[in-house]
C-alpha cells in the first residue's frame, strides 16, 4: 500500500465518494442530495490538505485535516449558493456552520478519515493518522485535534488506542434526528513538532507525495 501526502490529481470524485459513505449522514441535511453532496465535495476539495492511502491504483482511505488556514474540504457561502441555488442554499449555510472547526494556533484539525467499507479493519486509519502526525509536526504543530460524535464508537476506539485524549463533549440532541447524532466529544494529541533543519542536520530529501 502507498501513503501519498495529497490526494492524488483525478482523484477528487473517489474521496469525495469515500467521505460521503463514511459521513453522509451528518452531511446530508446541509449537502444532499447523496449525488449533489458527492459533487460539491468534489468540485471543492483542496488537494494537499489530506493523506491518501491507494491500494492497487485506487484510492481505499483519506484523512483530511485543516492546517495553516484551510482543509481539505472548501467552498464559500457563494458556492454554496450556486450549486443549490439562493433559497434552498441559504438555508443550508447554517448547517454547514455548524460543522466548521477552526485550529487553534499550535493545532492540527481534522477533517475526518474514511476508509473504503472492504479495506476496514486492516490498519489504514491508523497509518494514516501516523502520516498526519509527521504532517502536524512539519507545520511546527503542538497537538491534533479532532471530534467524534457519540454514534461512532469505532472511530472513538481508534482514536484512544492512538493516543487522543477526550476532552469537552457538547450534547446535542437537537440535531440527531437531522443529522444523526447527539454528542460531540473533542479529543487532542500532543505532537512533538519536527526540528529545524540545520547545516548539520542530516536530511535525506523526499518526493512531494511519496510514502514515508
Amino acid at each position: 500500500m502507498e501513503l501519498r501526502h495529497e490526494v492524488p490529481e483525478g482523484g477528487e470524485d473517489r474521496v469525495a465518494e469515500l467521505y460521503w459513505e463514511a459521513f453522509g449522514r451528518k452531511l446530508g441535511a446541509a449537502l444532499g442530495p447523496a449525488p449533489a453532496g458527492r459533487a460539491f465535495i468534489a468540485a471543492h476539495l483542496h488537494r494537499d490538505r489530506a493523506v491518501t492511502a491507494i491500494e492497487g491504483g485506487r484510492i481505499v482511505g483519506v484523512a483530511g485535516f485543516r492546517v495553516g488556514g484551510y482543509g481539505l474540504t472548501g467552498g464559500t457561502a457563494g458556492d454554496v449558493l450556486r450549486a443549490y441555488g439562493v433559497p434552498r442554499g441559504l438555508l443550508r449555510l447554517p448547517l454547514l456552520a455548524l460543522l466548521e472547526r477552526t485550529p487553534a494556533a499550535g493545532q492540527l484539525v481534522m477533517d475526518g478519515i474514511a476508509v473504503d467499507p472492504g479495506c476496514r479493519g486492516s490498519g489504514i486509519g491508523g497509518r494514516l493518522l501516523a502520516e498526519v502526525y509527521a504532517v502536524a509536526a512539519a507545520h511546527g504543530c503542538t497537538e491534533v485535534r479532532l471530534d467524534v460524535i457519540d454514534v461512532n464508537p469505532r472511530a472513538r476506539a481508534l482514536y484512544e488506542r492512538q493516543g487522543f485524549k477526550a476532552g469537552r463533549t457538547e450534547q446535542t440532541p437537537w440535531l440527531r434526528r437531522l443529522m444523526g447524532f447527539g454528542a460531540v466529544t473533542t479529543m487532542h494529541r500532543a505532537i512533538t513538532p519536527a526540528a529545524p533543519l540545520t547545516p548539520d542536520t542530516p536530511h535525506t530529501p523526499r518526493t512531494p507525495g511519496a510514502a514515508a
